[in-house]
């Protein structure tokens, strides 16, 4: 689909007009026409009606529901007074929160500066403004700069008319600090972006309690990408909506078709619809699961060649993979690439830095900027400069997998995505087609540039660089022991999410290759695990390390280490002080004539062991059954007394192994033997 296509009319077509200085900070942004999720959905969202809108990401979600909200409350007969909410935002994420803040701030700061008639402030001290103005709104998502508490604070001092944050935080907000205070009596408009995500992560009662203390007369609206009948539909009921209309805008692509039934017809068009963008250039790369580093790095090094791309996002599985490739990447990743990290683990500030360095880094020839991601960063976010999403592990969240590759190709740009699979896992390609996003085979890229491999099928051999970067990960992890810890961290890791995925008939633990997975982690030995137990250790190698020398860089770590060491050579040194003593006094307290006695059976049976030997030795079988040994005992005679002293020997045997199994305790077999071992 073209550019053009993808438009639906001017700003100006509205059947509602917009108020001046609202067209004039769209049209400071560049958007002189409206997407079409803009065009059917801010005339419903004005005239009184709620919303469920899907549609793909980047096209244009946030201004559909803004621009109504900015609208509605500038249409209030009555302004809010200082205590009162007009609008509700709810997000999932901290990140996604700050991100429509910072869209609502664009446009408010941007205001007419009107000042109120002296008559009005004297008339309406309790109101909060007049004309047409807002106070900035206020925004709840950063647990690290301010508690509820400083929240309500902070909403009384700035009058805001527009609440954002995450459910956790609106529902302290409203009902715990706030609750004698914020008034939620002429609330207008509440909207759930990322509707499916609110209502899959757990936040359903929190959203039930905050929807149940909302005014029954207000407008609603749900918003996401990836949004089912079973999704919304189900839940509507819940969440308060009141006969909503649907908006669901599809995007379409025309696929070439051969016609007639020779198969040498003429070439038709077949309409394709898809959950991606149009723009995009989804792709899946097939490779083995010790070759998916060596892919990252050449994807990126061929789409800095042949695109000039600069912002790329690299997606794991997990926060501890994400934390672990952050240290080793930079040793096999072009010397002049700009790495940033974000996760679920780091702090809000963190992530918010780490998104804002990311954003704002120049687009410089040959430099790329990489910000590897968990899924934290899927959603939402509107990062406008991401020319290339590399998906390293599929998402256990199927329908994570739209959202990632949509954090490129926005806003009808263009945008390439590729995901890394092994050929157990080629299934997952026809299980993306229902869905309809659609991916297209991209050839394996050798060291030459691309090369064509088996249409679906692993190579027989890996590639002979494998080893080089195997070899590189580990010179880095061996100048740092808290490297090591990082790396089987992140490996045990991503087994346990690639267990747990929810599409389990495809990505199989069973038929991982997780030698091969811990050669792209560059481990130096592999962990003890229940998963490693039975698989085959072909082509794995540990690497030679003195572990009582290899050290933490880090001087505390490093001393602490040596502490618990220390204290566990202490601890056995005093348990094998120990077994002498005890050894040692029961010696003492054993009467002399029975330590001859003792001493005598130990050369008894020293003997009789002897004898056994030898005559095993004669034996051309190699072992004796017990018949046999009964037979040879046989032949002996009484007088020689060998008979007691074989039977003997198969009880004491006989005792041993019990003692082995647990079925019996030393000091049983002491008693029996006296006290022989």
């Amino acid at each position: 689909m073209s550019q053009s296509n993808a438009f639906a009319g001017l700003w100006t077509s509205l059947p509602i007009a917009l108020t001046p200085w609202i067209l004039e900070v769209i049209s400071s942004m560049g958007f002189t026409h409206m997407t079409p999720v803009q065009a059917s959905t801010i005339p419903l969202f004005m005239q009184h009606k709620d919303v469920v809108v899907e549609a793909v990401t980047g096209s244009g979600k946030t201004l559909a529901f803004l621009v109504p909200i900015l609208e509605r409350l500038i249409r209030r007969e009555s302004k809010l007074r200082k205590n009162e909410i007009g609008a509700l935002v709810i997000s999932p994420t901290r990140e996604l929160a700050t991100q429509i803040h910072s869209v609502f701030s664009l446009f408010l700061s941007s205001q007419p500066d009107i000042q109120p008639s002296s008559a009005a402030e004297e008339d309406e001290p309790p109101s909060r403004s007049s004309d047409n103005q807002f106070p900035p709104p206020l925004l709840l998502v950063s647990s690290d700069q301010s508690t509820p508490a400083q929240d309500v604070q902070r909403f009384l001092e700035t009058g805001a008319d527009i609440v954002i944050g995450t459910p956790g935080r609106v529902d302290e907000f409203l009902m715990g600090k706030g609750k004698t205070v914020v008034s939620v009596k002429d609330l207008e408009v509440l909207v759930l972006d990322e509707a499916d995500r609110l209502l899959d992560l757990g936040f359903k009662e929190v959203l039930t309690r905050i929807i149940t203390h909302l005014p029954k007369q207000r407008r609603t609206g749900l918003f996401s990408a990836t949004m089912t009948d079973a999704d919304a539909l189900s839940d509507l009921v819940r969440v308060g909506l009141r006969n909503p209309a649907r908006v669901v805008v599809k995007v379409q692509s025309k696929k070439s078709k051969k016609t007639g039934g020779d198969g040498k017809g003429s070439m038709g068009e077949v309409i394709e619809e898809r959950r991606t963008p149009a723009g995009l250039q989804n792709f899946f790369i097939s490779c083995s699961t010790s070759e998916k580093l060596v892919q990252l790095v050449r994807v990126i090094q061929y789409d800095l060649a042949t695109y000039q791309s600069s912002h790329f996002i690299v997606y794991f599985a997990t926060c501890a993979c994400v934390d672990y490739f952050y240290r080793v990447l930079p040793a096999i990743l072009p010397s002049n690439a700009n790495l940033y990290s974000i996760h679920g683990h780091l702090s809000p500030t963190a992530r918010t830095r780490a998104l804002s360095s990311f954003s704002s880094s120049v687009s410089i020839p040959n430099s790329p900027s990489i910000l590897l991601a968990t899924d934290v960063a899927a959603r939402g976010l509107d990062l406008p400069n991401v020319d290339v999403v590399i998906q390293f592990d599929p998402p256990s969240d199927p329908k994570a997998f739209s959202h990632r590759c949509g954090r490129t190709a926005r806003a009808g740009k263009s945008g390439r995505a590729y995901v890394f699979l092994a050929s157990k896992e080629m299934e997952y390609i026809n299980f993306l087609a229902v869905r309809k996003i659609p991916v297209r085979r991209h050839p394996y890229i050798g060291m030459g540039g691309v090369l064509a491999r088996d249409e679906m099928h692993e190579p027989s051999e890996e590639d002979a660089v494998v080893p080089e970067y195997l070899s590189k990960i580990r010179e880095i992890v061996l100048t740092d022991r808290a490297l090591n810890d990082k790396a089987v961290k992140s490996f045990v890791s991503f087994v346990r999410a690639y267990s747990k995925h929810e599409a389990s008939y495809i990505f199989r633990l069973k038929a991982l290759d997780l030698v091969g997975v811990a050669k792209a982690f560059g481990l130096l030995r592999l962990p003890r695990m229940p998963e490693l137990k039975d698989i085959d250790m072909k082509g794995w190698e540990d690497a030679q390390v003195d572990w009582a020398a290899y050290a933490y860089v880090d001087k505390a770590q490093e001393a602490k280490r040596f502490e618990a060491v220390s204290k566990k050579d202490h601890a056995n040194e005093k348990e094998r002080e120990a077994a002498e003593a005890r050894s040692a006094k029961r010696k003492r307290n054993t009467a002399w004539s029975q330590q001859a006695e003792v001493k005598e059976k130990k050369e008894t049976r020293r003997l009789k062991k002897e004898r056994k030997r030898q005559w095993l030795k004669t034996q051309a079988a190699g072992s004796v059954t017990r018949a046999a040994l009964t037979e040879q005992n046989n032949h002996e005679t009484e007088s020689d007394g060998n008979r007691d002293d074989w039977e003997e020997l198969l009880n004491e045997e006989r005792m041993a192994k019990k003692v082995r199994r647990g079925e019996a305790t030393q000091e049983e077999f002491d008693e029996i033997f006296g006290g022989l071992a």
